[in-house]
C-alpha cells in the first residue's frame, strides 16, 4: 500500500482544509519545503501536492512553493499535483519542472474533452480526482454537487487512457473520521485502473483496513489531516503497510 502525504498550499504555506472549505484552513507549516523533506526522510514514496490557490483562480498560484518542494525532493520521489489545472501548457509545464502526475478534477468533469487530450498528450502522467458525496460527483472546490454518477464517470474516464483515480470522500476529508472502505471497494470493482483513497484516513485502524482491501485495486491512499494533527505516524504508518502486505 502507497501511502502518501498531502502537502495542501495556500499563500506559500503548507495548511489542511475541513470539507475543502477555503476559509476553515490550519496553517502546519510557512516552509513547504521543509516539510516535503520531512516526508521523504521518513520513508514517503510520493508526495501529493494541492495548490488550492490555483483551483480558486484556474491557473498555478503557488509556483515559488511547488519550485521549492521539487528541489528538496530533487527526483528521489514522484510528486503529482492537482488545483487550477485547466490548459494541457500547464500540464507540459508542471511535467518539464520536474514533476511525475497531474491530477485533473473539475475540468475533467465539465470539459471530458481536455481530459482526453491530455491523456493522448502525455501517457502515464494524467490523473483523475474525482470528489463525491453519496455517489454523486462535486466539483468546483466542492462547492456543487453535479447529477454524475461517480462509478459512472470512472468507466468512462478509465476508456481516455487516465493512469489512476483519486477518490475523495468529501464528507469524510479533514475530519478524522475514518476513510469509506465501502465506496471505494465499490469504485474499484467498478474499474480496472489503480484506485487511490483519500478523505478520513485517521489512525493505523484505517491503514489496516485499506490494506485488507488492496487487493481490490486500491493502490494507496492520500493522509493529510492525520500526519499533520498526530493522530498518525507516517513512518509507523508505512512500515505496517509494508508489513502486511510486503511485495508492495
Amino acid at each position: 500500500m502507497l501511502l502518501i502525504p498531502a502537502i495542501d498550499l495556500q499563500n506559500g504555506q503548507c495548511v489542511r482544509l475541513r470539507q475543502g472549505d477555503l476559509n476553515n484552513s490550519t496553517v502546519f507549516s510557512e516552509d513547504p519545503a521543509a516539510m516535503a523533506a520531512q516526508w521523504l526522510e521518513q520513508g514517503a514514496r510520493r508526495l501529493h501536492l494541492v495548490d488550492l490557490n490555483g483551483a480558486v483562480a484556474g491557473k498555478p498560484k503557488n509556483e515559488a512553493a511547488i519550485r521549492a518542494i521539487i528541489g528538496a525532493v530533487d527526483g528521489e520521489i514522484p510528486v503529482q499535483i492537482g488545483g487550477g489545472i485547466r490548459d494541457l501548457d500547464t500540464i507540459e509545464a508542471y511535467l518539464d519542472s520536474g514533476l511525475s502526475y497531474v491530477i485533473i478534477g473539475t475540468a475533467a468533469v465539465k470539459d471530458p474533452g481536455f481530459l482526453s487530450d491530455a491523456c493522448t498528450a502525455f501517457p502515464g502522467h494524467i490523473i483523475v480526482g474525482l470528489d463525491a458525496r453519496d455517489g454523486k460527483v462535486a466539483t468546483d472546490g466542492w462547492s456543487k454537487l453535479t447529477r454524475h454518477s461517480v462509478l459512472d464517470l470512472a468507466r468512462k474516464f478509465e476508456d481516455y487512457g487516465c493512469e489512476a483515480i483519486i477518490y475523495t470522500d468529501i464528507g469524510r476529508d479533514g475530519m478524522l473520521s475514518g476513510v469509506n472502505i465501502e465506496a471505494t471497494v465499490a469504485l474499484s470493482r467498478h474499474v480496472r485502473i489503480p484506485i487511490i483513497a483519500s478523505g478520513g484516513v485517521t489512525d493505523l485502524d484505517d491503514i489496516r483496513a485499506l490494506c485488507a482491501v488492496e487487493h481490490e485495486g486500491i493502490e494507496g491512499a492520500i493522509l493529510g489531516r492525520s500526519l499533520y494533527e498526530g493522530t498518525l505516524d507516517f513512518a509507523e504508518a508505512q512500515a505496517l503497510a509494508d508489513e502486511i502486505n510486503p511485495n508492495d
